[in-house]
């Protein structure tokens, strides 16, 4: 129902600003009955992290940074869902206008700045789902102000481990100053050190993922994954958005804007750096890939370069939630016309090849 009325309430959404009509979608999603997805085919099912996951199409944070419609979004066939990014203390953001559309490129630009109700209220609701089906974790970060950050990703770890499947270690947001250095080799190993004792101390074993930017150079990606292998993380999230900008835009004027750019534009380069991830970790960490996926093609490109999951977002602003069975019935067809039985044999199986992606 809901995917046969995106294009009728598209027109209308898109003509309001962009964060205006992500407030009217979530209160929407809010407000639908419990609904259980479809059964989905077998082969699309992935065994990580100790889950089996119905099928790799996640949602990737950014979309419920309160975690309001996890389980509606679940039952709209995503195989998990990623909630926030959250911070200790509830904080507003960067001021609006602050997320673009970039509808010729079929992208986006926001400069959120990890705005958040704050942990109390986030863990509230991951707690009061326990018991409910579906695989949910959440991403984690720091506050713009805190004195000390590698404090505000333990305190998160140590509340929210109980309620999620997985946490995701945000280092990569353009959005917060300085966040990024948190990137650098000794930081980086301090800060994971800290979080997977928190997440240890808690009793309970979510996954812990790092989230990584497509801007670091591939020196600091020989550290970070050297870091990650050192530290046991369970698996790295491939990528976060962009602070460049392609020539090929042909929103220019909004191009100018500052902020973090996702959508069809990213693809090439957060694939790229997919693959070159995967050459360096193979099957020793999972990777999730994230950037530019719309369509079924680019899905089972992701998978080529290295990712065990993916996850969408920015496609859906275009597409619409009927862009997951899309590509759920694309993948399956492709496993058909290759006579496999599920996309293990797929995973990485051209990195070397599209990590000189152009």
């Amino acid at each position: 129902m809901i995917e046969a009325l995106f294009p009728l309430a598209r027109p209308v959404l898109h003509g309001l600003d962009a964060e205006t009509a992500h407030d009217l979608t979530l209160r929407g999603l809010s407000l639908l009955p419990p609904r259980s997805p479809a059964p989905d085919d077998a082969a699309l099912a992935v065994e990580l992290f100790g889950r089996r996951f119905p099928n790799p199409v996640g949602l990737a944070a950014g979309f419920d940074k309160g975690a309001r419609v996890a389980d509606a979004m679940l039952g709209l066939g995503f195989g998990f869902v990623e909630v926030g990014g959250v911070v200790p203390l509830p904080q507003p953001g960067n001021p609006r206008p602050r997320v673009f559309r970039l509808t010729r490129d079929r992208a986006v630009i926001n400069r959120f700045g990890l705005n958040s109700e704050g942990l109390d209220a986030v863990a509230d609701r991951l707690k009061a789902r326990a018991g409910r089906p579906g695989i949910v974790g959440v991403n984690i970060g720091a506050n713009k102000e805190s004195s000390d950050r590698l404090a505000d990703y333990v305190a998160c770890t140590a509340r929210l481990a109980p309620h999620v499947a997985f946490l995701t270690v945000n280092v990569s947001s353009p959005n917060t100053p300085g966040l990024r250095d948190l990137q650098g080799e000794a930081f980086l190993d301090d800060l994971l050190a800290r979080v997977v004792d928190a997440r240890d101390a808690s009793g309970a074993r979510p996954a812990v993922l790092l989230k990584i930017a497509p801007d670091i150079a591939l020196d600091g990606l020989d550290a970070m994954t050297g870091t990650a292998l050192r530290r046991g993380i369970d698996g790295l999230v491939v990528s976060n958005t962009t602070i460049a900008r392609p020539s090929t835009l042909a929103e220019t004027a909004l191009a100018t804007e500052t902020g973090g750019l996702s959508g069809r534009p990213l693809f090439t380069a957060s694939t790229r750096l997919l693959a070159e991830t995967f050459l360096r970790v193979g099957d020793r960490i999972p990777l999730i890939g994230v950037g530019g996926i719309d369509s079924a093609e680019t899905a089972w490109t992701k998978i080529r370069a290295g990712a065990r999951l993916l996850q969408i977002y920015s496609a859906l602003v275009y597409e619409g939630p009927g862009l997951v069975g899309t590509i759920k019935r694309g993948l399956v067809d492709r496993l058909r016309a290759e006579g496999l039985k599920n996309l293990a044999p797929v995973v990485g199986r051209d990195a070397a090849s599209l990590s000189r992606l152009d």
